[in-house]
């Protein structure tokens, strides 16, 4: 258990937060324009992949933030 503070959890939560948005603009930006002709069940299911996508390198990132190791 960790008894003093450490500088990687907020500045992860910044990083986390920076991360989504930017990923979050570049997904309206680029892709939404791609497929608003599409059916919208199929729409749903892009914005549902890429919805859970970012999640891959959270487990990774979430350790680093707790211990400073990626393992």
């Amino acid at each position: 258990m960790r008894e003093t503070p450490t500088w990687r959890i907020p500045v992860g939560v910044l990083v986390l937060c920076a991360a989504l948005a930017v990923y979050g603009l570049l997904i309206a930006r680029y892709l939404a324009p791609l497929i608003t002709k599409w059916p919208p069940l199929a729409q749903a299911l892009v914005y549902l992949v890429l919805g859970v996508v970012w999640l891959l390198p959270l487990r990774r990132f979430l350790i680093w933030m707790e211990t400073g190791r990626t393992r």
